[in-house]
């Protein structure tokens, strides 16, 4: 039986989360890192920078250089708060939905594909277990900052 650690490695490398492009849509490259921001972009209603860059646990100088890319490539609007005009508001373009839903379609059909292989216990089994997981991962002093979702 491989241990922990060997599954996770498998599996990551099969998900192709150490690939350094996740997708290619529209002629467009996206990152990994790219495809996370967009995606919380998307499910957050106009988050500030800070509110995602928590979210997904990254510092915000790190942040900040990837929001810049996907500005530059026309996928994210980046507005000054009326409020406060130091706190910058998130907003995907036209473009930047149709990559974001492109990639969302592109995951859902993998896992489909995948989840075809097995039972509907079996998925079922799976998606409870990677919850608990998720959960668990969250309250770990050891892990990742926790992500809010």
């Amino acid at each position: 039986m491989e241990s922990a650690r060997e599954l996770f490695q498998i599996m990551t490398r099969r998900f192709g989360l150490l690939n350094r492009n996740c997708c290619t849509v529209g002629g467009c490259d996206i990152s990994l890192v790219q495809s996370h921001l967009l995606y919380e972009i998307d499910r957050q209603h106009n988050p500030s920078m800070q509110q995602v860059a928590e979210s997904l646990g990254t510092d915000i100088t790190t942040f900040s250089r990837q929001v810049q890319s996907l500005v530059k490539m026309s996928l994210v609007k980046k507005t000054p708060d009326p409020a406060d005009r130091r706190v910058f508001t998130l907003s995907l373009t036209v473009e930047g939905r149709m990559v974001a839903t492109m990639i969302d379609q592109q995951m859902n059909d993998y896992l489909e594909e995948v989840f075809s292989y097995m039972s509907e216990y079996e998925k079922e089994t799976i998606l409870r277990s990677v919850k608990l997981f998720n959960d668990a991962m969250g309250k770990s002093s050891k892990c990742c900052a926790p992500v809010t979702g």
